[in-house]
């Protein structure tokens, strides 16, 4: 939950700018709020505006946008530099901070007209090397499943549907704690889910899916549910909609009986699971697994698109010229 009262106005009128303009979705703006105010805690320190040395401590509510008009392009390499030395964020972590704090020197210059000169116009992200997903096996996802169905609890059936949609459908877990039962049409096997970007989207559901969620929806509470979560799918013990950290636990829980490392995998990692399993045995192409994993760019797919070494093995044997 954003405190707005802890923020300058300039800020404040940046998320506001992104909610009704550009209808960037919660989570968005969440993250916007956290990366900027952050930042802004650092520069305040840098200009030596507080006498605080720690940027949790800053309070930056009355901040003036003139501090925004003075900070440089070496002003903002400074965070960046922290970043990587005092705080050891990774790479991946600064390019999303790079390009929040790029997003905001573009509105406070052209778009909101607060500052006469944008200092992050240069601004360049760090590269980034490309590294295999982590995902399970075929055998691994079959004994996460098995595990999960066969426990004795009064939740599996629920934590099986939960865990068999990311395998099955590679959605995200905001997509999937955000589905409500009437976004599901069983008539036409699909749901329609919220992605990244405020994006619907269609994901059809195969035999597996089906089966689980008529499964959940026979045993799912319907009595004394708090009223803001009536239409939510998935609910916790508290009859509410369940939460991101719930589930991230249920899996993790579910990881570690079957005895998969829970510091190799996690929710994240069984999305990379099903496109991974859907690329290597469904024979998808690239294009239908960028529109079913809800990708803007083609390129994020292509991390999903390689391929075991057995199988690059087998393309050299396959060689036309492998017997000559």
């Amino acid at each position: 939950m954003i405190n707005r009262d802890e923020n300058p106005d300039f800020l404040n009128s940046f998320l506001d700018y992104n909610i009704t303009i550009l209808n960037k979705s919660p989570n968005s703006i969440k993250e916007y709020n956290y990366d900027l105010s952050n930042f802004l805690k650092f520069i305040a320190i840098h200009y030596k505006l507080t006498n605080q040395k720690d940027p949790k401590d800053v309070n930056i509510s009355n901040m003036d946008i003139s501090i925004m008009k003075k900070v440089t392009l070496e002003d903002i390499h400074s965070y960046i530099s922290y970043m990587a030395t005092d705080l050891r964020s990774s790479p991946a972590t600064r390019a999303r901070k790079i390009s929040t704090i790029r997003i905001f020197f573009k509105y406070l210059s052209s778009k909101a007209k607060l500052i006469p000169t944008n200092p992050a116009q240069n601004l360049e992200t760090p590269k980034l090397g490309k590294r295999m997903p982590k995902y399970l096996s075929l055998e691994d996802s079959k004994k996460l499943l098995s595990v999960t169905i066969n426990e004795d609890n009064r939740n599996n059936i629920r934590d099986y549907a939960i865990i068999t949609l990311f395998l099955n459908c590679g959605m995200r877990l905001s997509e999937l704690v955000n589905i409500n039962i009437k976004d599901i049409d069983f008539s036409e096997s699909k749901l329609n889910v919220i992605g990244k970007g405020n994006k619907e989207r269609t994901i059809f559901l195969n035999k597996a899916c089906l089966k689980a969620l008529k499964n959940y929806l026979e045993i799912r509470p319907h009595e004394r549910v708090q009223f803001n979560s009536r239409d939510a799918l998935f609910l916790s013990e508290r009859k509410e909609r369940i939460s991101n950290r719930t589930v991230q636990q249920i899996v993790k829980n579910e990881l570690r009986k079957a005895g998969l490392d829970t510091k190799k995998y996690s929710t994240h990692k069984l999305r990379h699971t099903a496109a991974t399993l859907m690329y290597q045995y469904g024979d998808v192409d690239i294009r239908a697994l960028q529109a079913l994993l809800g990708h803007e760019s083609i390129a994020t797919t292509e991390i999903y698109t390689h391929v075991n070494d057995e199988r690059v093995r087998d393309a050299v044997e396959n060689n036309p010229l492998a017997k000559f």
